[in-house]
């Protein structure tokens, strides 16, 4: 069953001049022959490997702006693919052109924090991606170090799969360049993120190649649809964080009782008026400044 439920995949917007590439969970990719790629960030939200039927409002525009912030701050790490905020009006806020890049076939998740799918395997092996970790560790815990645990990129409906650095080494022939870049992009974020009272517990990253040959870092960095922010001053291991990303909808996923196999409910108003504050907290936080369309 698709990951968008039985209806399928949203129709995307009808873009003068741009035609209509793909469809992914949140983005809707266009072309208008240039080569160049317009992406836009749609309100929709996923979890648990499902889009979700109820839209975010300006959940779009804050992962765009968000990350526009971050590839700045981290442009002397590695190039991004972000050519031009200059889009057309409709999706002014919420859409940048950038350059077409061959991307690597794994997401590069880095750590710094044991959570999510990484307490689920360190409860079973006492290890996250084959890296051995320390025992007693809590859900929660600050890593000894920071980690580079790689994962599959899953089609929409299918699982992301953590994978070792050797099997990723085995798909990738860069993989320990981007190790490298991703712990480093990591540190350097994570450290920005404390000066403003946000834990980065973990984050992922996405890397093509550009028609030179070049690593560039792509799709979005650092927002909370791919990273985990808690709150520095409320942080307390020992079981889930209050969070500024979407792990407020998957709590209440949980809660509710769905089956995770049938199509996801609708969400309730309180929930998606909590969670458009929790996306507008994070840029706020992080950047300094109020978020506006």
């Amino acid at each position: 069953m698709s990951g968008f439920g039985i209806s399928g995949p949203p129709p995307a917007p009808v873009i003068d001049g741009w035609t209509h590439l793909r469809t992914g969970k949140v983005r809707d990719l266009y072309t208008n022959g240039s080569g160049n790629i317009l992406m836009v960030a749609s309100d929709r939200l996923s979890a648990f490997d499902w889009v979700l039927p109820t839209p975010i409002p300006t959940k779009g525009a804050v992962l765009t702006q968000l990350s526009l912030f971050w590839f700045e701050k981290l442009s002397r790490v590695v190039p991004n693919h972000v050519l031009s905020t200059d889009v057309p009006a409709e999706v002014h806020g919420r859409a940048v052109i950038a350059k077409p890049l061959t991307m690597f076939p794994i997401e590069c998740v880095a750590r710094g924090y044991l959570t999510g799918s990484g307490w689920s395997e360190y409860k079973v092996s006492q290890a996250v991606c084959g890296i051995s970790l320390p025992s007693g560790l809590l859900d929660g815990s600050k890593l000894p170090e920071n980690i580079f645990t790689p994962a599959t990129k899953a089609e929409i409906g299918d699982h992301d799969v953590n994978i070792s650095i050797e099997e990723a080494r085995k798909s990738v022939s860069e993989a320990d360049e981007l190790k490298d870049l991703t712990l480093k992009l990591y540190s350097e974020a994570a450290d920005f993120a404390l000066t403003r009272g946000i834990i980065l517990a973990d984050t992922k990253f996405e890397f093509g190649l550009d028609q030179s040959g070049e690593i560039v870092l792509g799709d979005e960095a650092l927002t909370p649809d791919s990273s985990r922010f808690w709150d520095a001053a409320t942080w307390s291991p020992g079981g889930s964080q209050p969070s500024f990303d979407k792990q407020y909808v998957r709590d209440y996923l949980v809660e509710s009782g769905w089956d995770r196999e049938s199509p996801p409910p609708q969400l309730p108003q309180e929930i998606v008026e909590r969670t458009a504050q929790r996306y507008q907290d994070a840029y706020k936080r992080i950047t300094g400044s109020d978020f506006s369309m």
